[in-house]
C-alpha cells in the first residue's frame, strides 16, 4: 500500500477537513480492478485494511494503480496503519506497506412493517 496527497485533497482543504467532500476523498482507497475481483470487492464497497500497526476502513474504488498495489490519501484514517519509525526524518514511512484487505459485508436495510397486512 502507498499513501500520498492528491490534488483533489489539496483543492478541498479550502472547504475544510470536516466537509463531507474532503472526508469522502480521504476515506477512499484505490485498487486495481483485477485485485478487487480476486478479493471479492465491488467498486464502491467498504473494505477493512490491516497492517502490523492497526486497521482502518475505506470505501474501495477501481483506480489506475499497478496490480498488487493500493493507494490511499495520506491523512486519518491512514495514520492508523502507520508505524512510528521515521528513519530520522520525523515522518513515518508511507510507501510500500504490507497490508491485508478484506471486503466488509454491507448491512441489509432495516425491515419495516410497511408491507405487512394489519392484524384483524
Amino acid at each position: 500500500m502507498n499513501a500520498g496527497r492528491t490534488t483533489k485533497q489539496g483543492q478541498q482543504i479550502n472547504v475544510g477537513k470536516d466537509s463531507p467532500e474532503y472526508q469522502a476523498i480521504v476515506g477512499t482507497l484505490n485498487m486495481h480492478p483485477e485485485d478487487m475481483k480476486d478479493v471479492g470487492i465491488v467498486s464502491g464497497g467498504n473494505v477493512r485494511v490491516r497492517s502490523e500497526q492497526g486497521e482502518a476502513t475505506f470505501k474501495c474504488v477501481e483506480g489506475k494503480v499497478p496490480q498488487g498495489m493500493i493507494f490511499v490519501p495520506y491523512v486519518p484514517p491512514t495514520c492508523h496503519l502507520m508505524g512510528t519509525y521515521t528513519d530520522g526524518s520525523g515522518m513515518p514511512t508511507s510507501k510500500g506497506w504490507e497490508v491485508e484487505v478484506e471486503p466488509i459485508a454491507s448491512e441489509a436495510p432495516p425491515q419495516t412493517d410497511e408491507h405487512v397486512a394489519p392484524p384483524r
